[in-house]
């Protein structure tokens, strides 16, 4: 049997000592985790009533098939794309004709006022001769009637001039209001009659949705109410301008039109509305942001008094705006992260911050 050298003996005895003293040391806590950095926002208690997505179609609200009043040949007319203001011209007729009928009813006009200027001097000097017996009471009644006869003639004559020129001014087909001509309906060099389309005019600025709703829906709406209109996923607020209180016996539906701002859709785009379904009722609410969302559950993150994060189960219901209602084990007051959620674990610390 071998024995050990003595240097390597002193070694292993001078070893043993550090290495049981370092056995017998407990395990050392670690660190506690940095706060993490949350924004919250309170639970509270708010009215909601469940929507319903209605569809409906932006559209105009002036929208017209402008139609002649005159009949003619066509000389001008807008283009399609084009844009006009309330009064100016879309198209214009071939006013030859009327002119040349123009002239001569006014050549005709001064004629016959000629001729009532000629019998009102002569009912004047018999006038001031029959006092006198000068001149017979018959030859007055005369004058008289001429009178009379030329002042009627001199009307019909001024009326007619009148009619003449309005027909003129139809030639000229103007906008009845401000739009953009989506369509027309003749080109030029095409003779027109009268009360026929010339073209489509839309204002593309006063723009409002057209729905059609069930009638179960019709006691929830009413006109001036705010609700909300989607388009491509983007929701904004709008109101309701008017509601037509005449229901559809087929189709069980009534219309709706709501106010839409300038600019937001082509006309003819499909949008949808948000009509409440019954009465509301007071829910709890959190905003929608405070949701976490799994596969399994759905949960939001409370902050306990100690600043400390706690999870709490919620089955989420009725939405509005960007609340949402609410059932679990919370209560009004309480304060939900709405940012730095989805990063927490259960107890773990948490320093709030604005926003």
């Amino acid at each position: 049997m071998k024995t050990l050298p003595l240097v390597l003996l002193l070694s292993l005895l001078a070893a043993a000592p550090a290495a049981l003293t370092t056995a017998a040391e407990p395990d050392k806590p670690r660190p506690a985790a940095p706060a993490a950095t949350v924004a919250v926002a309170e639970a509270t208690a708010a009215k909601l009533a469940p929507m319903r997505w209605v569809p409906g179609s932006v559209v105009s609200r002036d929208d017209a098939r402008i139609a002649s009043v005159a009949a003619g040949r066509v000389i001008e007319i807008a283009e399609v794309g084009s844009v006009v203001k309330k009064g100016e011209r879309l198209a214009k007729l071939d006013d030859v004709a009327l002119r040349l009928r123009l002239e001569q009813i006014r050549a005709g006009a001064g004629q016959t006022r000629a001729q009532r200027d000629l019998a009102r001097t002569q009912m004047a000097r018999l006038a001031k001769l029959a006092p006198g017996n000068a001149v017979a009471q018959t030859q007055l009644d005369e004058a008289r009637a001429s009178l009379e006869g030329a002042e009627q003639a001199l009307a019909r004559a001024e009326a007619e001039l009148r009619g003449i020129e309005h027909d003129l001014a139809e030639t000229d087909i103007r906008a009845p209001f401000s739009g953009v001509v989506s369509e027309r309906f003749v080109q030029r060099g095409e003779y027109l009659q009268t009360g026929a389309a010339v073209a489509h005019l839309v204002d593309t600025e006063r723009l409002e949705a057209r729905v059609q709703a069930p009638l179960a829906l019709a006691p929830q709406v009413k006109a001036g109410q705010e609700i909300q209109v989607r388009l491509h996923g983007a929701i904004q607020p709008v109101s309701v301008r008017a509601v037509v209180p005449v229901g559809d016996e087929r189709s069980r539906q009534f219309e709706l039109r709501v106010s839409l701002p300038e600019g937001f859709a082509l006309v003819g785009t499909a949008v949808e509305v948000a009509l409440p379904e019954n009465g509301s009722e007071t829910a709890l609410t959190v905003p929608r942001d405070a949701l976490v969302l799994r596969e399994a559950h759905t949960y939001v993150m409370r902050v306990k008094p100690d600043n400390t994060a706690e999870q709490v189960e919620v089955r989420a219901g009725a939405a509005r705006d960007a609340l949402v209602e609410v059932t679990g084990a919370l209560s009004p007051g309480d304060k939900v992260i709405v940012r730095g959620a989805e990063r927490l674990s259960p107890g773990q610390a948490v320093r709030v911050v604005e926003g």
